[in-house]
């Protein structure tokens, strides 16, 4: 029996290994497996140009999981090994076998996957011992028993062994006993090594009979060796395409259209990349893209090799061309990372743009889908964004679909502000929003519906692109504001009303929490409704996208909503409200405001002799009797609140006005809901 020691440089070799070569420790499995696909892969090769002259027989990887012994077996029939070759592929850390064979064989090889060096070291994450059981394919060459407990320190001799090939015994330590549980090493296979070209064979296939399980002496095959994206698109029909996404993802929705990708220079790429309906959160859809090499299952974080808004899309990429650390789990800054990155943007633009011009119909039925996926590659990439352009729609609230350049076409006439700029009218909810928008299509305005997660954003880009073009939400201003045309009709009330009218309404305006209302009052037409909630466009829109955003816009999302309650000084209701308040309040109103007036009069006569004079230059008298009488001012203002505030609580109109207003917004709720409705049968 021979002993030596493994050809390292530190005798800290195996910690470094258990701890910081490989990010997670079940991928021990992954490594091993593709080890054993490798070694039977080159076997394949071999035979193909004549160099193996045997029976290849059954090829089939086999993995058995002993609980008694704590040993997980990982078993092949490929090449095997020669004492030679494990003293030179093993003894001698990250010397790669596999390296050597692609160049010998770099005509003829198939599919070779381990030239990685070290992956076969990845076993001692998880066991305390180590043995391998080889026999090479060459003839006479006996087999060997290698044996590492985990440190330097190795054992190897000749044994007995039946056929060729490879078994890797590991014997599990005690931290790592999970890897003996019959469902984590299926699901592990199940993760990493679905798609491998050889069978992985892990137990017996299970039956029911006479009422419970029983095995069967059929293997259990965990692995698809033709996945869908290793044939040509030809050789393929749709509903291969949709079996192979429930095959991937078994509990989604059918995907919106597909894209396979196949192309040999300049760089090796071949996959299958889907739409799938996204219903929610984008996060939750993001991170669905597997990347394979050679149908070695490597990650599915893939924003090094895809850009970020197509991590949306879901499916397969497979590519030998991908450089990977020596973990296969983290990919690394490449030009051909790039150059995949690009041709995967510039494909899934074109073929966007080919279902546009070949069926626009089917686009048109998919866009409120696809939306997400467009507007977020106009956002995030430059070169998407002009091919885009073409094929983004917008839909109005009709149901009906336009580019960017006919909705331009469309409005161009009618929507055009006094500054000569399009206004773009839009709703975030149709239903909530419905009054406003049928005001806006009473004056022959068109609605475009924008209630998708992005939309806020892409409102911004549009903007910011697009000559003297402003989006504006139909609720954020009166409908005659809307498209400003002239400018506005003045209010014609004299400044005792204006304060009788603002003050009314805010004695009766509801407490919300975080939502603040302003009153104001405008010149609207008499058809217009007597009160009206709108909400400024600027600050609703930050708060939006605070939502998304986070970070410095924080700050908006923490600012309380506010809301302008309007009055419509034209409409007969507001009128009569004022005379009505004017008959019945006047003769108390009246000689309160002529002392304030008065007041007032005394004090500016007060700040005008000391105009000009430094805080400390002015008499203590003079400071004493102008805070008296901006007490008396104070108080007979609030005198004044108090009586409109007593005739508002009294006049059931008002609050039914405001409570109407707040209704076709929506935040007339709870208990102020059910008072309205009280109020309105009272007053019918």
């Amino acid at each position: 029996m021979a002993k030596g020691t493994i050809g390292v440089t530190s005798d800290n070799i195996f910690p470094v290994i258990k701890k910081f070569l490989y990010s997670d420790h079940e991928i021990f499995l992954r490594e091993l497996v593709s080890n054993a696909i490798d070694a039977t892969q080159k076997l394949k090769t071999l035979a193909a140009v004549g160099e193996f002259k045997g029976e290849l027989g059954d090829l089939t990887v086999r993995i058995d999981l002993n609980k008694k012994k704590k040993t997980v077996t990982i078993a092949d029939r490929g090449v095997g090994m020669t004492a030679d070759e494990i003293d030179r592929y093993i003894n001698q850390i990250a010397f790669s076998g596999a390296e050597e064979f692609l160049e010998k064989y770099k005509n003829d090889t198939q599919a070779i996957i381990g030239h990685f060096g070290l992956g076969f070291y990845s076993s001692f994450m998880v066991a305390e011992k180590v043995e391998i059981r080889t026999k090479s394919y060459k003839e006479d060459a006996p087999a060997t028993v290698w044996t590492c407990k985990g440190d330097p320190v190795y054992a190897m001799e000749e044994t007995q062994k039946d056929g060729r090939g490879t078994d890797i015994v590991l014997h599990i330590d005690k931290e790592n006993e999970e890897f003996l549980d019959e469902t984590r090493i299926e699901n592990l296979l199940k993760k990493y090594c679905r798609f491998l070209p050889i069978e992985i064979a892990f137990g017996k296939q299970k039956e029911w009979k006479d009422g419970k399980e029983t095995e069967t002496e059929k293997d259990r095959i965990m692995n698809n060796t033709h996945p869908l994206w290793t044939h040509k698109p030809a050789e393929l029909k749709e509903e291969d395409y949709q079996q192979f996404y429930r095959e991937l993802y078994p509990m989604s929705d059918d995907p919106l259209f597909h894209i396979h990708l196949n192309v040999d220079y300049p760089f090796h790429l071949t996959g299958v990349l889907y739409f799938p309906k996204i219903k929610s959160n984008i996060d939750l859809h993001r991170n669905r893209i597997q990347l394979y090499s050679n149908q070695v299952f490597v990650t599915d974080s893939v924003e090094g090799v895809v850009p970020e808004y197509l991590t949306l899309l879901h499916g397969v990429i497979d590519s030998p061309d991908i450089p990977l650390n020596v973990s296969r789990s983290y990919l690394q800054s490449d030009s051909s990372v790039k150059k995949i990155a690009n041709y995967i943007t510039k494909k899934v633009a074109d073929q966007l743009s080919d279902i546009f011009k070949k069926d626009r119909a089917q686009f048109e039925e998919k866009w409120d889908d696809l939306k997400i996926f467009i507007q977020y590659g106009m956002l995030s990439d430059e070169k998407f964004y002009e091919r885009a352009l073409k094929f983004a729609l917008l839909k109005n609230v009709d149901g009906k679909y336009f580019t960017l350049d006919e909705y331009k076409t469309l409005v161009k006439e009618n929507q055009k502000d006094k500054e000569n700029r399009l206004i773009y009218l839009y709703t975030s909810n149709k239903e909530e929003q419905y009054g406003y928008i049928e005001q806006a299509k009473n004056k022959g305005y068109d609605v475009l519906v924008m209630d998708g997660q992005l939309d806020v954003h892409f409102i911004g880009q549009q903007e910011q692109k697009a000559d003297k073009i402003q989006f504006v939400r139909v609720d954020s201003d009166t409908v005659d504001k809307l498209i400003r045309k002239d400018d506005a009709p003045t209010v014609a009330l004299n400044d005792e009303q204006r304060t009788a009218l603002s003050t009314v309404f805010e004695s009766q305006l509801p407490t919300m929490d975080k939502i603040n209302f302003i009153v104001t009052l405008e010149q609207l037409s008499p058809t217009s409704n007597p009160v009206l909630i709108t909400q400024n466009e600027f600050m609703r829109r930050m708060k939006d996208m605070s939502t998304m955003q986070g970070g410095m816009m924080s700050f908006y999302g923490e600012m309380p909503d506010s809301y302008n309650l309007v009055l419509n000084t034209a409409h007969p209701l507001i009128e009569k409200l004022l005379k009505d308040e004017e008959s019945k309040l006047d003769e108390k109103i009246t000689p309160i405001a002529a002392e304030i007036k008065s007041i007032e009069s005394k004090r500016a006569e007060l700040n005008g002799k000391n105009k000009g004079k430094k805080d400390e230059e002015i008499p203590t008298a003079d400071k004493s009797e102008a805070e008296e009488l901006q007490k008396k001012i104070d108080a007979l203002t609030n005198e004044k609140k108090e009586l409109y505030r007593r005739y508002a609580s009294e006049n059931q109109q008002v609050g039914q006005l405001i409570d109407l207003a707040l209704l076709a917004n929506n935040l007339l709720k709870g208990e102020a809901l059910a008072k309205f409705v009280k109020r309105s049968v009272d007053m019918l």
